[in-house]
């Protein structure tokens, strides 16, 4: 299996599988004296991790993390770093009764036809279980980011199924299960979850990330672009249908009147591009959307067929999210964070030398 890797100058290659007996990934080309430890990592870990509340997978995963390599005293040494995670909680009898037969809407039915059989024990590679991963890798490059150069990257859920975030309180993100920004919804939201769960059924989510502080002159005019590399990216996390930045499909409603932002001596006026212009980053918030469909495992019953292509029905048992969206928001972060890192180590190789005289304006005039 190829597509393992994601980046060009900063790159993340995984492996491992749900039900195997780790998961792993090589990040190179960090630079080296970041201080670095386990514990960096363990908190956007901990913060995706299964098992955390009622809401989410009842698989249990303390999800600790190992560094094998590339740092040294404290500090990377500019080598690979080796990130491994132990599985401890599989359950792979619980998968049993699927191993003849296609869960509708899941990636069983793709991996046959690619690779004439699969690991059906909790979906083998295409488990969700590989993004904890991506999370860890993204962990340091959140932490490079922010540190060199005060760039901040964050997310939120900003739509549980019909329920859609009326605020965005940053304080609040962390303070509940949802990562919801707007902690009035959240009676509801668990109000919602318990009669799904109850139904058996499951729901989809949209989860919004940004990024602060970006400079401007990132990414690429052409096929390199920064939004064409980020949708890629965020397409990658399993579940995800949509990707949007800045205004997304409203643009289709828009005229280009209200749609273009202005630029003034005090900064930009709106921010419908999402932080990006003609490809490249505008020293705006880059604002990223992602629509994550409902989990596909559900207790309810439906149509499908076995490996021999007869007609079967099926419902599917086990620990299963029934929302998918509820633990991405770390999973966003980090794949956003991975593709800027990479643009601004490819940015700094060929640009360092670059002089321009245009002030770089703010992100945002006062009052916008």
């Amino acid at each position: 299996m190829s597509g393992n890797t994601i980046g060009k100058l900063f790159t993340v290659t995984s492996f491992g599988e749900s039900h195997g007996p780790a998961l792993g990934c090589i990040v190179d080309g960090c630079p080296p004296g970041l201080e670095l430890s386990v514990a960096d990592l363990q908190r956007d870990l901990d913060r995706r991790k299964p098992g955390t509340s009622r809401y989410t997978t009842q698989r249990r995963e303390a999800d600790e993390v190992q560094i094998l390599s590339g740092v040294f005293e404290g500090r990377t040494t500019g080598t690979a770093i080796g990130l491994l995670i132990m599985n401890t909680d599989q359950r792979s009898k619980d998968y049993s009764n699927i191993a003849n037969t296609f869960r509708p809407a899941h990636a069983d039915y793709t991996y046959q036809q690619k690779y004439g059989f699969r690991d059906y024990r909790g979906g083998g590679r295409s488990s969700a279980r590989e993004t904890a991963m991506r999370v860890a890798a993204g962990a340091i490059a959140k932490k490079f980011l922010q540190q060199r150069y005060g760039i901040l990257v964050r997310g939120y859920l900003a739509q549980l199924g019909p329920i859609r975030a009326q605020t965005v309180d940053w304080d609040a993100v962390e303070q509940n299960p949802f990562f919801c920004p707007d902690p009035a919804l959240v009676p509801a939201m668990e109000e919602y979850m318990a009669a799904l769960n109850k139904r058996g059924d499951s729901v989809g989510a949209r989860i919004n990330v940004v990024a602060s502080g970006v400079m401007p002159g990132l990414g690429e005019p052409v096929f390199d672009r920064l939004d064409a590399d980020i949708a890629h990216a965020m397409m990658g996390i399993n579940a995800v249908k949509g990707v949007e930045l800045g205004a997304g499909f409203a643009v289709v409603e828009q005229q280009g009147s209200e749609h273009r932002d202005l630029l003034t001596p005090a900064g930009f006026i709106g921010n419908n591009a999402g932080g990006v212009l003609g490809g490249i980053s505008s020293g705006q918030d880059i604002t990223v959307s992602l629509a994550l469909k409902p989990t596909s495992s559900i207790r309810q019953p439906g149509a499908t067929i076995d490996t021999a292509g007869a007609a079967m029905e099926m419902s599917t048992h086990g620990r299963h999210d029934p929302c998918v969206g509820i633990r991405a928001t770390p999973i966003a972060e980090a794949m956003l964070a991975i593709v800027l890192l990479d643009h601004v180590l490819r940015h700094r190789g060929q640009n360092m030398d670059v002089v321009c005289d245009t002030p770089v304006l703010p992100a945002s005039a006062p009052g916008h």
